[in-house]
């Protein structure tokens, strides 16, 4: 399975002889979309492996990766609990409704009780109460996520410069960096405010992954617009007139926000002329449903 490439043409980047494509992971399966398919892939495999018969993880209520391990879970045989932070709340919105739809099992917890759900204690409580499923964490982000995440590198088809990829857990950046193994330039653009505590868990990440460090990375944190799932109208503009321009839907929470830095950094002059850019889109359209219920934004 893989991610076609879409090339965009625009004179903001030609005229400096730039070249731009998309990786378009988000047209990857209709439901399990861009990077939570490569995260989900192996650890897929190892729970048949293990010969489990139920996915446990957790998010919040318009979490795409509960949305993905639901689907998940439908296509490929396993039962599914969501570990959902926060109280319950009537009718659910579009995420939780299609989870449900797809038979996963809710289950909301205090914010409280959401902080511990990395604790080692809390996780085999959980294991206990729900049968011993296969844990998969918050976001998906683990060292087989990493494994799933190096592919994306290996199905990009033309030569690039610089690769660069919105991020969330680290998981997707840190499996692009050691897919690279060194090679070519990685700008990750961390959708949370103060993104800088990011870099020490991809860099653990690739770590437990591969035992490397990588220097050709780095973080462009000034583009989060308040924080996590927060929007402002300047992105909300930026990302009608891109997505008309050039007829690629985007989200606020992730590559929204990527597409404006990285146009906002060219028009700044950051890459030399001449440079191939690859700009990965990792699905998540989904979340649009939401951004419509919640706040009544058209995106």
């Amino acid at each position: 399975m893989e991610a076609p490439l879409q090339q965009l043409h625009s004179k903001v980047w030609e005229e400096q002889g730039i070249a731009l494509w998309v990786k378009r992971e988000d047209l990857l399966h209709p439901t399990i979309s861009g990077n939570k398919w490569r995260k989900l892939k192996y650890n897929l495999q190892e729970a048949k492996r293990l010969q489990h018969d139920t996915l446990l993880t957790f998010g919040g209520a318009y979490s795409n990766h509960i949305m993905a391990v639901a689907a998940a879970g439908q296509e490929f045989g396993f039962k599914t609990i969501g570990i959902i932070r926060g109280e319950e709340h009537l009718p659910l919105n579009p995420t939780l409704s299609f989870a449900t739809a797809a038979g996963m099992e809710l289950h909301y917890i205090s914010r409280e009780a959401y902080r511990q759900k990395t604790d080692a204690v809390y996780l085999e409580q959980l294991a206990g109460q729900f049968g011993h499923p296969y844990i998969i964490p918050e976001g998906g982000t683990n060292a087989l996520a990493v494994k799933g995440c190096t592919e994306i590198v290996s199905d990009i088809s033309v030569e690039f410069d610089y690769i660069c990829c919105a991020s969330g857990t680290g998981g997707t950046l840190a499996g692009i960096i050691a897919g690279l193994a060194g090679r070519r330039q990685v700008l990750g653009f961390p959708a949370l405010k103060g993104g800088d505590f990011l870099k020490e868990e991809i860099e653990q990440l690739i770590n437990r992954y591969s035992g490397q460090h990588y220097d050709n990375w780095q973080l462009i944190t000034d583009y989060h617009f308040g924080g996590y799932a927060k929007v402002k109208p300047e992105l909300l503009d930026f990302m009608r007139s891109f997505q008309q321009e050039h007829s690629l839907p985007l989200e606020p929470v992730y590559t929204g926000k990527m597409f404006y830095g990285l146009v906002d950094l060219i028009q700044k002059g950051y890459f030399p002329e001449g440079s191939r850019i690859v700009a990965v889109h990792t699905g998540g359209l989904q979340g649009n449903a939401g951004f419509k219920e919640r706040l009544g934004l058209e995106v």
